[in-house]
């Protein structure tokens, strides 16, 4: 099946009610486990590979961007690629060549003032190509090599008025806000702020994105989706069915060294976790 754009299939989202759930990629075996589980449960997806995992692959994008691509268009499946949490400018000038329909440009490390600036330059290089810009306001926090962040943080959580004006001063496609989750969590304890998410829905005239997804427990993802999140982030969950799987695999194989052997389950693994997330988003 040919790729279809994020912007399409949150589009379709939204006018439904529901969520689209967007999930890394990091091997190969990730972007095969996203789109068997998105074929198992009927239900499109969004196969994201961030800046962190270019770095893994030696800072080359073109490799594992063709692998996913290729993975995406064999399935029956629709299928999204989207490039995330791109902080590097040059990174996001490969996008449009590596066949990407959206980017995450993420300046939220920066001044208010400053994100402004980057991420409008950012809006406009993407909008001439066609290309769906997120952006992030707030500080979701939790990322390899960040400061630990208390996601319950006085200052953390993203403003309404400010969200707001940040859309109009930036042209974003889809907004990525703060409301209590936390990338990289590994347990499923995240409580959220369903309060601020509804008015964040009616302060922003464009999609909200939930990070750190991985750490919000079933009832609460359901309820972030009823309160307006329409892109829904998951990485870590996918690397713990997959690394879990192997351990188990090894412990009962201490001699085995072929990869395949413990490849395969730690892929089917994260196919299960992609179609438990994808149910559960309806």
């Amino acid at each position: 099946m040919p790729l279809v754009s994020t912007g399409e299939l949150v589009s379709a989202a939204q006018a439904d009610g529901r969520s689209v759930a967007a999930f890394n990629v990091i091997t190969l075996e990730h972007a095969e486990a996203i789109a068997a589980g998105a074929e198992r449960a009927g239900a499109p997806a969004v196969l994201q590979i961030s800046e962190n995992a270019v770095k893994f692959h030696g800072g080359r994008l073109s490799a594992i961007a063709a692998a996913t691509a290729a993975v995406a268009r064999a399935s029956g499946a629709p299928l999204a690629l989207h490039l995330d949490h791109v902080e590097s400018v040059e990174l996001l000038h490969q996008a449009h060549a590596e066949g990407f329909g959206s980017v995450m440009f993420d300046a939220s490390k920066l001044t208010y003032e400053e994100n402004v600036r980057a991420t409008a330059d950012a809006v406009a290089w993407g909008h001439e190509r066609g290309i769906w810009i997120e952006a992030e306001l707030g500080r979701v926090g939790g990322k390899e090599g960040e400061t630990p962040l208390d996601a319950h943080a006085p200052g953390v959580r993203t403003d309404p008025a400010e969200a707001a004006a940040y859309v109009a001063a930036t042209g974003v496609d889809a907004l990525a806000v703060a409301v209590g989750s936390s990338h990289a969590m590994t347990e499923r304890t995240a409580a959220l702020d369903h309060a601020l998410i509804g008015r964040l829905r009616d302060a922003v005239p464009v999609p909200l994105v939930l990070h750190g997804s991985s750490g919000v427990p079933d009832e609460e993802i359901r309820r972030a989706v009823a309160s307006g999140m329409r892109k829904i982030n998951v990485g870590t969950a996918l690397n713990t069915a997959f690394t879990g799987a192997v351990r188990a695999y090894l412990a009962e194989n201490p001699t085995g060294v072929d990869p395949r052997t413990y490849l395969v389950p730690g892929r089917e693994a994260m196919a299960t976790t992609v179609a438990g997330f994808l149910n559960l988003m309806g």
